[in-house]
């Protein structure tokens, strides 16, 4: 099933409280909105670093699947989980 960073982002946004529309990213809107299959075996979507307010966000990959992680933009208490080894 094909997908898109903007899609995945929003997600990771929604998961995080962030602000979507305050997001800088070094993506296009067209890159945003370019289909990819993220389960297909190899990496798909394009590089990218996103900013908002509370975190930065980047594409993670583990045996073909893609997906966006995220870790804290500055110092704070919460630790960072494991990326790329599923989620």
């Amino acid at each position: 099933m094909k997908t898109t960073w903007r899609t995945k982002l929003l997600q990771a946004f929604t998961e995080t409280g962030d602000d979507f529309d305050q997001m800088i990213c070094t993506l296009s809107e067209k890159e945003l909105d370019e289909e990819f299959d993220p389960s297909y075996g190899f990496i798909g979507g394009k590089a990218f670093t996103a900013w908002g307010e509370k975190y930065v966000y980047f594409p993670v990959v583990y045996d073909g699947s893609e997906w966006v992680g995220y870790a804290p933009r500055n110092p704070c208490g919460e630790a960072t989980p494991h990326q790329g080894g599923g989620k």
